[in-house]
């Protein structure tokens, strides 16, 4: 499935215009995958104001071109730093993508947290109304074969950003893929109504309801 940088803009809350420390509130344990509380955050990914003050230090240290292209750690192995950067920002819409590469790749993981599923896992229990981790997760559990899971994904994505040609082109295809041509139908309107570039959904759409069509006869 296709998938481009998909951030989702935030306000920046009341806490940090009060100055307060940037420690976000909703740190949690996740049953099987460790406490979210962290000794640098966790931060929100969508807030700009958090973005501009804390991210460069992850991203210049641990989230590099050569951790992001899974060639090399930066300050240890990829995924001690994949690890560190999901530490700080759970919800790391790209962070994440490259954990999901990762892992269907047969990268291996660390004691701590150990399998790609919590990393998704503590990202949903950290941000639940980011579409963008929803559809990322999606996506990791289509290509598991995980399809009952990931339809839950999907459908939460959709239903927190319903106009989104991004998520309405991924969860388009999962439909397809599960036979629901007219579900898939409406995603591609949605998508194609707003340009969206890739066309494997409209070809593989236009597949399918040939097929059926020549079932019928």
């Amino acid at each position: 499935m296709a998938l481009r940088r998909y951030v989702i803009a935030a306000s920046c809350s009341i806490v940090l215009l009060l100055g307060v420390p940037f420690q976000d509130t909703r740190a949690q344990e996740v049953p099987g995958c460790g406490d979210l509380e962290n000794s640098y955050g966790p931060f929100d990914y969508r807030d700009p104001l958090v973005r501009s003050q804390k991210l460069r230090v992850v991203e210049d240290f641990h989230f590099t071109r050569d951790v992001q292209s899974l060639q090399r750690g930066a300050s240890g192995s990829v995924i001690t730093d994949l690890d560190y950067t999901l530490r700080a920002f759970p919800n790391h819409s790209r962070a994440l993508a490259v954990m999901s590469k990762y892992a269907l790749q047969g990268g291996g993981f660390l004691d701590t947290i150990s399998s790609a599923e919590c990393y998704f896992l503590r990202a949903v229990a950290f941000a639940p109304d980011d579409a963008a981790v929803h559809l990322l997760y999606g996506n990791y559990l289509y290509k598991r074969k995980k399809l009952k899971e990931a339809r839950e994904q999907y459908e939460a994505a959709v239903r927190l950003d319903p106009q989104s040609p991004e998520i309405s082109y991924n969860a388009g295809l999962y439909f397809l893929e599960v036979g629901e041509i007219e579900r898939a139908r409406e995603l591609a309107k949605i998508a194609y109504d707003q340009d969206y570039p890739l066309p494997g959904l409209k070809n593989r759409l236009a597949a399918a309801e040939a097929a059926a069509s020549g079932k019928k006869k």
